[in-house]
């Protein structure tokens, strides 16, 4: 189990946007409590689902133009990327059976589907 690859405003362009598949982007703070709620879930579908989905994440204190960019207010926010464009925006909190649900379009699961 690896820890979360972070992105950052200089490399989010190669590992994220021009990745071959979709790309699961957790913009958050090390202020943010409900973002290091969330990280153990982030970190169980990236070991559940990496062959299907890249897990990141990228903090917006240390990289602020691309959460400006995409218009990230508030966070958490997990933003799917699939062929350079935004295909998902998943606002808040949530528990990891959700973010999963949330995720169905882009991972084969009979528990996503459910």
């Amino acid at each position: 189990m690896a820890d979360l690859k972070e992105v950052t405003d200089a490399s989010f362009e190669e590992i994220v946007l021009q990745s071959k598949k979709p790309v699961l982007v957790d913009f958050w703070a090390a202020w943010c409590g409900p973002c290091r709620q969330i990280a153990p879930s982030l970190q169980a579908i990236a070991d559940e689902y990496g062959d299907q989905i890249e897990v990141v994440k990228l903090n917006i204190d240390e990289n602020p133009a691309t959460a400006a960019k995409y218009g990230v207010m508030s966070i958490p926010t997990l933003n799917v990327y699939q062929g350079g464009e935004v295909a998902k925006t998943i606002v808040g909190a949530k528990p990891k059976a959700a973010i999963v649900r949330d995720l169905a379009d882009f991972i084969s699961d009979e528990a996503a589907k459910a």
